[in-house]
């Protein structure tokens, strides 16, 4: 069984930075290091997130900052469709025009349905 090699992170960063220099072409680097194309790409993108001890690309930090939004744009559509369904089903009433609160205290389901403890 073969054991995995380690490589330092200035030879990544080397490697990678011949690469993007266009010194080398990535066939040649490839060859020449013994990787596979994989494993290049790989440090290339790793590259270009900074961290190599690097200053990340501007398109990786982009990238990153546009994943962050959709992230958060999931959980608020989340949030909002379940709040949709709340107030449908009666478990939560809308906020009166001349109330500050976004959202009434959630009403209890013996109040809701005229339980004989309301």
């Amino acid at each position: 069984m073969k054991h995995r090699r380690v490589f330092a992170v200035e030879l990544k960063r080397q490697i990678v930075e011949e690469l993007l220099s266009g010194m080398s072409t990535p066939a040649q680097l490839i060859r020449r290091h013994e990787i596979s194309s994989g494993l290049l790409y790989h440090w290339k993108e790793q590259y270009a997130k900074g961290r190599f001890n690097n200053e990340p690309t501007k398109e990786a930090a982009l990238e990153d900052r546009v994943r962050q939004l959709e992230q958060l744009v999931g959980k608020l559509t989340l949030e909002n469709e379940f709040l949709k369904k709340a107030v449908q089903r009666g478990l939560l009433t809308l906020p009166k025009k001349n109330d500050n609160s976004l959202l009434n205290t959630i009403t209890s389901s013996k109040a809701r349905k005229g339980g004989a403890n309301s």
